[in-house]
């Protein structure tokens, strides 16, 4: 019988500059407000598809955690091994899943270090990147701004002639530089810039979101969903005013009412109960607002079986994503979107060995190719949507990468 792997997590109990102690050797983070989890190295790595995905990912993180032997001197979820997962937004194209040779995480002022193998407790040092001089040649994506417009249009159509009640439709633009590109630079410029939302880096897939689509912890799983957005002025008055707009506009508490349907009638068959706020609150970024709901719920104790892998195929695609209902609107994103959407969208995160964890969907992102980064940004259309304004939204949520790369 093969030996055992040992695992040893150990307190350091000091507050870490965590995204500040990345070296270049495969990065993975998951960080929000300071706290969070980062990783680097490549313990075992692999990729999943299709429509079992999910399962499958289970199956292989289980077949990994067979071959571990845990010492932790910290019981805490993100703790002991973890995996780190960035599944894609359609079932038929990759998904990657990485389990890395070292973990840091903080979290409430303190921290702990988790590694793989015999070696002794790795040494952290900080070094913060800065970006080489490098400029960005920018270039269209997929299709065209017109193209877009004109997919906006038809989608707006199909809501007035069939059952389907909102789409997503998501757009992308290529930067590419005149060297490679270091994701840590670009990670700690969205954290600066950006602390309330989870900045992700997974397999070159790197971002900062403010939708968590998933936290389970304990027993208590936690969804926080957007949809229905405004862009900021900068001006702190006009901004108020906007928001209270925001807040009344019939267009946006429509969509937004879509994504929190789907999210709630997605985590029902797992909870004995859940809690759906009444109204939604605006959650406030640097460049947008957001109609935002957190929906909770107490899962069902007797069922054992119910983990992360679990509730994300349930889960995912949410309306937020993709539209309502689910499989009409995914039917016409194939139909009239036009590209390939890649991991943009899909759920990123970490998963731990009891099946707990936390992950957002794949939203203010880009896809870096050693000099190239492919930037995302989507928006839900309903029956009141205008081509040209779902323009200027989309415009507004490429901001986030933009300003990094500069």
């Amino acid at each position: 019988m093969p030996s055992l792997t040992p695992v040893t997590t150990a307190r350091l109990g000091e507050h870490l500059p965590l995204l500040e102690l990345l070296p270049a050797n495969n990065p993975v983070s998951w960080v929000r407000g300071g706290d969070g989890l980062i990783g680097w190295g490549v313990h075992a790595q692999t990729t999943v598809r299709g429509v079992n995905r999910f399962n499958d990912a289970r199956i292989w993180w289980h077949q990994q955690l067979e071959k571990l032997t845990v010492s932790s001197a910290v019981q805490a979820s993100g703790t002991g091994p973890l995996l780190f997962t960035s599944f894609s937004f359609d079932p038929d194209e990759e998904s990657v899943l990485v389990i890395p040779e070292v973990v840091v995480g903080m979290r409430n002022g303190s921290s702990w270090i988790t590694w793989i193998g015999n070696t002794p407790q790795p040494e952290l040092s900080e070094n913060k990147p800065k970006f080489a001089a490098n400029s960005f040649e920018w270039s269209e994506g997929s299709i065209s701004e017109n193209q877009w417009r004109d997919r906006v249009a038809q989608a707006i159509e199909k809501i007035a002639s069939t059952p389907l009640e909102k789409v997503v439709l998501a757009r992308d633009l290529t930067a590419t530089g005149a060297h490679s590109i270091d994701a840590r630079a670009l990670l700690n410029h969205l954290a600066d810039e950006y602390p309330s939302t989870w900045t992700y880096c997974v397999d070159g897939l790197l971002g900062a979101t403010p939708e968590l689509l998933l936290r389970l912890s304990k027993g208590m799983v936690t969804s926080r969903v957007l949809a229905g957005t405004i862009s900021k002025t900068g001006d702190d008055e006009k901004d108020l005013a906007l928001a209270a707009s925001l807040a009344r506009s019939s267009k946006d508490l429509e969509e937004h009412e879509f994504a929190v349907r789907s999210v709630a009638e997605a985590l029902e068959p797992f909870c004995a109960s859940t809690n759906v706020p009444e109204t939604p609150f605006v959650l406030h970024l640097a460049n947008v607002m957001h109609l935002a709901t957190d929906v909770t719920g107490a899962l069902i104790e007797s069922k054992r079986e119910i983990d992360a892998f679990a509730i994300l195929e349930k889960l995912h695609p949410s309306a937020a994503v993709c539209g309502t209902p689910t499989e009409l609107a995914s039917k016409v994103i194939s139909e009239i979107e036009g590209m390939n959407r890649g991991r943009y969208a899909g759920p990123v995160g970490w998963i731990d060995s009891r099946g707990d964890g936390e992950l957002g969907l794949a939203l203010r992102c880009g896809q870096i190719t050693e000099n190239q980064i492919r930037v995302f940004a989507g928006c839900g259309i309903v029956a009141g949507s205008n081509p040209d304004k779902e323009l200027l939204e989309s415009s507004a949520k490429f901001a986030p990468m933009r300003s990094a790369l500069q």
